[in-house]
């Protein structure tokens, strides 16, 4: 009698082209429950940053202005002008007269010039007939002539801000300055604050005195 042995059945691996694959669980970190970061830090090392002074090792510019006079300005290098505007340009002072205009004789009262009891004398102004603040040509010769030249020309038109005329804009615009019109204090403060910051060889002023009347 014979017996028929039977193969156990091999198991058939699947190989289809996907594989299934497994993860392990991870444990991750539960945000806390509590804000608290303990007690306030008593260390010297923290900045108080109200009391924090940027520009507290930055030397002022020698050419800053220290005081608006109704006559004239004085500078924090001990330097006073009266009876004058100031140019400011390139770390030198320069005395300012923008409102002689050309082939007048400048002089005073006694003189038979134009004056007044602040001591400005001359013949011209500084308006023109639409009532613009207007500076001749010839008066910017200092800007036409440095170099480099300012990136920024700060101008005071004296005790109260007036409009600039096209022909004064269009002039320093050509040389490459941009313009910030005030009147004259805010203009010297602004002044001070960006000669700063930039250096005096980026911003220039122009300024006329705080007692400026037209007419002169």
């Amino acid at each position: 009698m014979l017996h028929s042995q039977t193969r156990p059945q091999s198991r058939q691996q699947s190989t289809g082209p996907f594989c299934q694959f497994h993860t392990s669980s991870r444990d991750f970190a539960r945000p806390q429950k509590s804000r608290d970061r303990g007690p306030k830090s008593t260390e010297d090392t923290q900045t108080d940053f109200e009391a924090l002074d940027v520009l507290g090792n930055t030397p002022a510019p020698t050419t800053g202005i220290d005081a608006c006079t109704p006559e004239g300005f004085a500078l924090n290098n001990g330097l006073r002008l009266s009876g004058s505007g100031i140019l400011l340009v390139g770390g030198e002072a320069f005395r300012w007269r923008p409102w002689v205009r050309e082939g007048s004789k400048e002089s005073t009262n006694s003189e038979g010039g134009v004056g007044n009891e602040r001591g400005f004398s001359g013949r011209g102004g500084l308006k023109n007939s639409k009532g613009q603040w207007e500076v001749q040509k010839e008066a910017w010769g200092v800007l036409d002539l440095v170099w480099p030249k300012p990136d920024l020309l700060i101008i005071g038109t004296g005790p109260s801000v007036m409009p600039v005329s096209p022909t004064t804009r269009k002039h320093i615009n050509d040389l490459g300055i941009r313009l910030e019109i005030q009147d004259t204090r805010n203009a010297a403060a602004q002044f001070n604050l960006l000669a700063t910051e930039r250096g005096v060889q980026q911003v220039a002023a122009a300024l006329i005195p705080m007692g400026w009347e037209e007419g002169n």
